[in-house]
C-alpha cells in the first residue's frame, strides 16, 4: 500500500469518527426530555440487631469475686487478684476503673449486667494489661468529643472486649496506643438524638494500635464505625456498619487487613486515606449514597490490594484519587451511578477481572491522556459485547468505557436512553478498532466476554 493511500485511509477514518461523534452529540441534544432506565430493586436485607429492643436489668447490682459479694463493682474489682473473675449481675450506676492485670469482668449471662455511667467522661477505663470484659452492657458516657469520652477506654495491651453491648455514648471503644487487643462480637450504638455527625464519636477508635483483631461487631449511629489513626497490622473481619458517615476510615495506617465486612446505608462504605500496604478484600458496600456517596474511597493510597469486594448501588462504586501502584482485581461493581471514578493522576495500577454491570456510567476518568489498564486479561463490561474469535473468554477488540460516548452521556444524562443506538455503537466501534482514535480516558485492551461474578443478580428483586 502506498504512503498516499495510507494517509488517505487515516484521514477518512478520522473524518468518519468526527461525523459519528457529531451525531452522538446531536442525539444527546435531542434527548433532553428523556429519562434514564429504571434500575431493579435491591433485595439486600442484612441481619442486624434492633438496638431499640434492648431491655436493661432493673435489680440493684451485685458483684462477686472469690465468693465475696459487693454492692459496688469498683469495690469488687479492687478486691480482685490477677487471674480472678469479677461476676456482675443487675444494674450498677457507677463508673469503673480496672487497675489489676489479668482480671476478667463478666456478666452472669447475656443482658444480665448493666454498667450505667453518670454522663461524664468514661464509663469503664481499663488501665491494666490482660483484662477481659465479657457479657456486659456499658452505657451513658460523657458527651465531649474533645476529651474523647468513651463507654470503654482501653489504655493497656492484651485486652479483650467481647459479647457486650455499648450504647448511649460518644466514643464506643477507644484503643489508646495499645497492642494485641481483641474486640469481638459487640453491638455498638451511639446517641441517635445527636444529629450533627461532628458531635458524635466513632464506634471503635483504633489509635496507634498494632497487632490487634476487630471481629464480628455491629456498629451504628456513630460518626465512623472503625476509625484508624496511626495504626498498623490490625485485622478487621466480619463487622457490620450502617447509618454512619464512614463505615471504616483509615488515616495514616499501614499494613492493615480488612476482610468480609459489610457497610450499607452510609455516606461512604470504606474510606481509605493516606495509607499504604492495605489489603481490602471480600467486603460488601451497598447503598452508600450520602454527601460523598462512595462504596470504597481511595485517596492517597499506595501499593494496596482491593480485591473480591462487592460494590452495589452506591453513587460511586470506587472513587480513586491521587493513588498509585494499587491492584484492583476481581471486584463486582454493579448498579452504581458511576462504577469507578478516577482522578488526580491515579493511572498507575492494575485493574483486571472485575465485573462492571449495569452502572449508569462504568468509568468516569478525569484525565487528559488515554490510559490502558491491561494488555492480557481485562474486565467484564455489560455494554462492551466484544468479539472473541478464538473463544477463550477474552475479547479480541479493545473497549473504551470512558471515551466519547461516556463524555456525552455525562454531560447529557438523558442521552443514556440511546445507549444502544447505531450512532453510539458506531462511535464505540471506532474507538475500539481504529487506532487513530485517541480520545482521553481508560481503555481495556482485552475485555472479558462473561462476568467473573455469575451471582450478581442475587442483590436484586426478581419477579
Amino acid at each position: 500500500m502506498s504512503l498516499l493511500s495510507h494517509d488517505f485511509e487515516r484521514v477518512f477514518a478520522i473524518g468518519t469518527v468526527v461525523l459519528l461523534v457529531l451525531s452522538v452529540v446531536a442525539v444527546g441534544m435531542a434527548s433532553a426530555g428523556a429519562t434514564d432506565d429504571a434500575r431493579d430493586d435491591l433485595a439486600f436485607d442484612p441481619d442486624v440487631p434492633d438496638t431499640d429492643s434492648f431491655s436493661a436489668p432493673s435489680a440493684d447490682g451485685t458483684a462477686t469475686v472469690d465468693d465475696e459479694t459487693y454492692d459496688s463493682a469498683q469495690a469488687a474489682v479492687d478486691a480482685a487478684d490477677p487471674g480472678d473473675t469479677v461476676t456482675l449481675d443487675g444494674r450498677f450506676d457507677e463508673t469503673l476503673v480496672v487497675t489489676t492485670p489479668n482480671v476478667t469482668l463478666a456478666g452472669s449471662g447475656p443482658g444480665s449486667a448493666l454498667l450505667h455511667g453518670d454522663g461524664e467522661g468514661d464509663v469503664l477505663a481499663v488501665e491494666a494489661q490482660g483484662v477481659t470484659v465479657t457479657d456486659l452492657w456499658i452505657r451513658n458516657s460523657g458527651y465531649s468529643t474533645a476529651t474523647n469520652d468513651a463507654a470503654i477506654f482501653v489504655n493497656a495491651s492484651d485486652v479483650t472486649v467481647r459479647d457486650s453491648r455499648v450504647t448511649d455514648m460518644t466514643f464506643g471503644i477507644w484503643l489508646d496506643g495499645v497492642d494485641n487487643a481483641e474486640i469481638r462480637n459487640n453491638t455498638i450504638a451511639g446517641r441517635e438524638e445527636i444529629r450533627q455527625l461532628t458531635e458524635r464519636g466513632n464506634g471503635i477508635q483504633i489509635w496507634k494500635t498494632e497487632d490487634s483483631v476487630i471481629r464480628d461487631n455491629d456498629i451504628t449511629t456513630v460518626r465512623d464505625g472503625l476509625y484508624y489513626n496511626w495504626a498498623k497490622d490490625v485485622n478487621a473481619t466480619s463487622n457490620t456498619m450502617w447509618d454512619l458517615r464512614y463505615g471504616v476510615h483509615y488515616m495514616y495506617s499501614d499494613d492493615c487487613h480488612l476482610r468480609d465486612n459489610t457497610a450499607f446505608d452510609n455516606d461512604v462504605g470504606y474510606a481509605l486515606m493516606v495509607s499504604k500496604h492495605l489489603v481490602i478484600e471480600d467486603n460488601i458496600a451497598v447503598n452508600n449514597s450520602g454527601q460523598s456517596g462512595h462504596g470504597i474511597l481511595v485517596k492517597s493510597i499506595d501499593d494496596t490490594d482491593i480485591r473480591g469486594n462487592h460494590l452495589v448501588d452506591n453513587e460511586n462504586g470506587l472513587f480513586v484519587y491521587n493513588s498509585v501502584s494499587n491492584r484492583i482485581v476481581g471486584n463486582l461493581i454493579v448498579g452504581n451511578d458511576v462504577g469507578v471514578h478516577i482522578a488526580a493522576g491515579s493511572t498507575d495500577g492494575t485493574v483486571t477481572e472485575n465485573s462492571f454491570i449495569r452502572n449508569n456510567r462504568p468509568v468516569l476518568a478525569v484525565m487528559s491522556d488515554q490510559v490502558h489498564w491491561n494488555e492480557s486479561v481485562g474486565n467484564y463490561w455489560s455494554r462492551a459485547n466484544p468479539t472473541d474469535i478464538d473463544d477463550d473468554g477474552v475479547g479480541d477488540t479493545r473497549y473504551q468505557p470512558a471515551g466519547t460516548v461516556q463524555q456525552v452521556t455525562a454531560e447529557k444524562p438523558a442521552a443514556r436512553v440511546f445507549a444502544s443506538s447505531p450512532a453510539f455503537d458506531a462511535v464505540r466501534l471506532a474507538e475500539s478498532s481504529v487506532p487513530v482514535v485517541q480520545s482521553p480516558g481508560v481503555v481495556d485492551a482485552r475485555p472479558l466476554t462473561e462476568p467473573p461474578h455469575e451471582n450478581w443478580r442475587h442483590y436484586y428483586e426478581r419477579d
